[in-house]
């Protein structure tokens, strides 16, 4: 497997999604995705299971140093000390005594951007935090939370696969050196309709899924966390890596993105999107 490791905090290329896992498969499918070989494991605060997730690192047969964990922290505890304390908070739920790679889940419409930042350098000085990040914010706020950060900006992460243009923002990351990591990378299961999407799969004896995983990690800087509760699926994500696709094919696929693409908006928590 051609996984890669991106940008400052040297992350895993393909990680473990487990956002709207059923809740009593996700300790089975961490376990299960580390026993295939993934070594990149991303949940949230808000997803409700990090204990699980916690369960299956425990249970799998790798040892923690090996493993990228990523988790996030919604708006709601952006104040420095709520902030500390969700990320105390989540550690506990996780069984651990660190995290690789904390995110701001969403950004506030009420903290300032800078504050939250100071609390997550207070956290990465104590050695709870490895590296510090942001999720689904625009290209100014990215640009204020690495001036508030001590370190390198892991990562934005944001929605991201072939139905969704995100080019200026993937244009604006890679100009400041800042990795972006794509959730929904399979549009919640869209791609495998796109006829586009079959006809590439067919060339390349893969399945759409795999196209678009592929499709995401042509791109410099970028990282693929794709979901599954199927534990006969997680190789076929995994070899994506492998896959090589022709300029032609990335170019038929660019133009599937359009702006009515996303899928991921929510009404309270979505900034004026760039």
């Amino acid at each position: 497997m051609s996984i890669t490791l991106i940008g400052p905090a040297q992350i895993p290329s393909l990680g473990f999604g487990t956002f709207q896992l059923e809740q009593d498969t996700v300790a089975d499918m961490v376990a299960a995705a580390l026993s295939e070989g993934f070594r990149h494991i991303d949940t949230a605060q808000a997803y409700e299971n990090e204990e699980q997730v916690g369960e299956g690192l425990r249970r799998a047969d790798v040892r923690r140093d090996d493993v990228f964990l990523t988790t996030k922290i919604l708006p709601e505890h952006f104040s420095p000390e709520a902030f500390i304390a969700a990320a105390d908070a989540s550690l506990k739920r996780l069984g651990t005594d660190y995290v690789d790679l904390l995110l701001l889940h969403w950004p506030s419409k009420e903290v300032p951007i800078a504050e939250t930042i100071g609390a997550l350098n207070d956290l990465i000085s104590a050695g709870k935090v490895r590296h510090g990040g942001v999720s689904n914010f625009t290209m100014d706020m990215v640009d204020q939370a690495q001036a508030a950060l001590n370190t390198p900006l892991a990562a934005n992460q944001i929605e991201l696969h072939p139905l969704i243009v995100q080019t200026r923002m993937i244009a604006h990351l890679a100009s400041k050196g800042i990795p972006v990591e794509a959730y929904s990378p399979l549009a919640q299961g869209k791609v495998m309709e796109n006829a586009t999407l079959r006809e590439i799969a067919a060339v390349h004896n893969a399945s759409p899924a795999q196209i678009a995983l592929a499709w995401v990690l042509t791109r410099p800087m970028s990282i693929a966390l794709p979901r599954t509760g199927n534990k006969n699926r997680l190789a076929d994500n995994l070899g994506a890596a492998d896959i090589m696709l022709s300029a032609e094919e990335i170019a038929s696929i660019d133009a599937l993105g359009s702006a009515e693409g996303r899928l991921v908006s929510p009404e309270t928590l979505a900034p004026a999107w760039d």
